[in-house]
Formats: C-alpha cells, structure tokens, sequence
C-alpha cells in the first residue's frame, strides 16, 4: 500500500503504519492518540519505561508537543533537520506518558523517504519507533518484519530504507547538550 492516501486514512483512523525513514523501517502511528501509541508498544513489546520518540512534519512542529528549546539547541536542530537527528526536548504537558520520560520527549525531521513524506502530509507528530521487537535488530523493510509484527500492522509502504546507524541521539535540555546515543549524524562532543 504505497498510495500517500490510503496509509494517511490509517493513520487518521488510529492505525499503525510500517513506512521506511532514512535509517531503518519505522512504526508510525499517531501521536495524539493514545490507542495508537499503545498498539505500537504493544507490537514492539516495548516497557512503559522506554518512550517512543517521534517524527515531525517541521521544525516548527516541535511546539506541538515540546516547550521552547535553548538558541544552541535550536542551532544545533536547525543545521541537522531534516535529518537523523533526534533530540530531547522538555515535553509539553498532556503528552502521552509511553512518549515522555523524566519529563523529556525525543523529535527529529526526518530526512529524505517515504516516513518523511507521510509525516508532512499527516502535518502532526507521528511515532517514531524502529519496526522491530525490542531488543531485537531494526529491519529495513516490510518483508523483513517478523510474522507476528507483521500480521499486527495496519498499512505498510513498501520502500526499503537505506540501513545503517540509527538516528544520532542528543539531550539538549541539559549543558552542556550531551550526546546519548552515536548515530548516522556524527557531532563533536567538545562542540556541546
């Protein structure tokens, strides 16, 4: 199901779409519905205390869902997006609590493929989870996917993403920012 509309009409009705981003393939559901971000940590078998980070139609998405960031956090954002690049925002209140811990949510703008075209279109926050077990490899496309995942999804796009690292991870809510996670982007930590 590779028709923009159709996968967009799952997502506005709470389903759980498999889509390619540009590091690996991702779960993307609604993020202002809760029922959907649960149907994704059911699916990955994901603990209540790992939080889903989520995909953004636009840089200014991000006060959809978090509070203002630092001048160098927004510097550092703005150089990377759209890119895999996520970063730790202090969440907005009323968030759902499988996308916040320690009163922090993950964002990034995704770069070029077919997730980023579908996050711009849906114009909201979408889950952004790699569509594996958890624990277990990302894959890279739909027919990758282990069968009881594969079984549980609502819509799928049948792109293969390019692999490789995942996205680069980075709290800038504290300073200096610090670097949580190595990932596709690579950033100097003496730079923070």
């Amino acid at each position: 199901m590779d028709d923009l509309s159709a996968l967009l009409k799952v997502l506005e009705q709470g389903g759980v779409v498999a889509c390619p981003t540009e590091t690996c393939l991702g779960l993307l559901a609604d993020a202002h519905n809760e029922e959907a971000i649960e149907k994704v940590a059911v699916l990955k078998g994901r603990p209540a205390d790992m939080p889903i980070a989520l995909l953004l139609p636009s840089f200014d998405a991000a006060a959809e869902v978090a509070l203002p960031p630092s001048r160098e956090a927004e510097a550092l954002m703005a150089a990377h997006w759209p890119g895999p690049l996520t970063v730790l925002l202090w969440a907005k209140p009323g968030l759902s609590p499988r996308l916040v811990r320690d009163g922090k949510v993950g964002v990034r703008v995704p770069g070029a493929s077919p997730a980023a075209e579908l996050t711009r279109a849906f114009g909201h926050a979408l889950t952004a989870t790699s569509a594996n077990p958890t624990g277990q490899p990302p894959v890279r496309s739909v027919a990758e996917l282990p069968r009881a995942l594969a079984d549980g999804i609502d819509g799928s796009h049948s792109g293969v993403s390019p692999g490789g690292p995942p996205s680069t991870l980075i709290d800038v809510t504290v300073t200096p920012m610090r670097i949580l996670r190595p990932g596709a982007i690579e950033i100097d930590p003496t730079a923070l």
